[in-house]
């Protein structure tokens, strides 16, 4: 019964918190705060993205030229910096991992 009660708790407050931005359109954030928030997708992204790149077996840190996590996650940083087209970005990034999985094993 906890359990269900703790997840009608968790709904409650998470429609709140999002249910004030619509109850209070007026409501505005510093300057500061809007300028925070800008970072949140780049710092969520980063946060599930580099451990499966690190640590693809989930047990230990694989930094050597045998990842391909590694590798295709560094050429794919390098194609969105070149590029800056998404597509090109998420196309050639999955081309040279599958590529560098077949050469790696």
């Amino acid at each position: 019964m906890s359990l269900w009660l703790l997840i009608a708790a968790m709904a409650l407050v998470t429609f709140l918190i999002r249910y004030s931005l619509f109850a209070f359109p007026n409501l505005g954030f510093p300057p500061l705060i809007r300028q925070a928030l800008h970072y949140v997708p780049t710092a969520v992204l980063t946060a599930i993205v580099v451990p499966g790149m690190l640590m693809p077996d989930g047990q230990s840190l694989q930094l050597s030229m045998n990842n391909a996590y590694l590798l295709a996650g560094i050429a794919t940083i390098a194609i969105a910096a070149l590029s800056r087209n998404l597509l090109a970005t998420i196309g050639g990034g999955m081309a040279i991992f599958f590529c560098l999985r077949a050469l790696l094993g």
